[in-house]
């Protein structure tokens, strides 16, 4: 199926002057003037499209930052409950990581990032 578009604006200004109102004309005088008609290709629908793998955020454990300091940016940097990034946080301390964040490319490395600059150890990988 061909889906047909005009290339005209039926907004713009020359437009409206060809057809000699401000409000753009009844569909009558539209097709009076014969806009030319452009074919779009419209997707088959038979395309089979997966969504993007999320990213992970990983904190990994170090022997330099204090459990409370995690915690605390945690909270600072994701809006997380106490409760919440002391989970976390126990994660990282006993499992030696935990995924503190999951989204699109960019915000995992801005995440990360903020992490870093807060002088905690953190990578990101694509989810499996």
């Amino acid at each position: 199926m061909v889906w047909v578009r005009s290339m005209l604006n039926p907004r713009s200004e020359s437009y409206q002057h060809s057809l000699g109102t401000s409000d753009g004309g009844t569909e009558a005088t539209r097709a009076a003037i014969g806009t030319a008609p452009v074919e779009v290709d419209r997707p088959a629908g038979d395309e089979v499209v997966e969504p993007d793998r999320p990213w992970l955020v990983i904190v990994w454990n170090d022997p330099i930052n204090l459990m409370s300091y995690v915690t605390f940016v945690f909270q600072k940097l994701f809006g997380y409950s106490h409760q919440k990034a002391t989970k976390l946080m126990l994660d990282v301390h006993q499992k030696g990581k935990a995924i503190v964040s999951s989204g699109s490319r960019e915000k995992a490395e801005f995440d990360v990032s903020r992490l870093h600059a807060h002088g905690l150890w953190a990578t990101m990988q694509q989810d499996r």
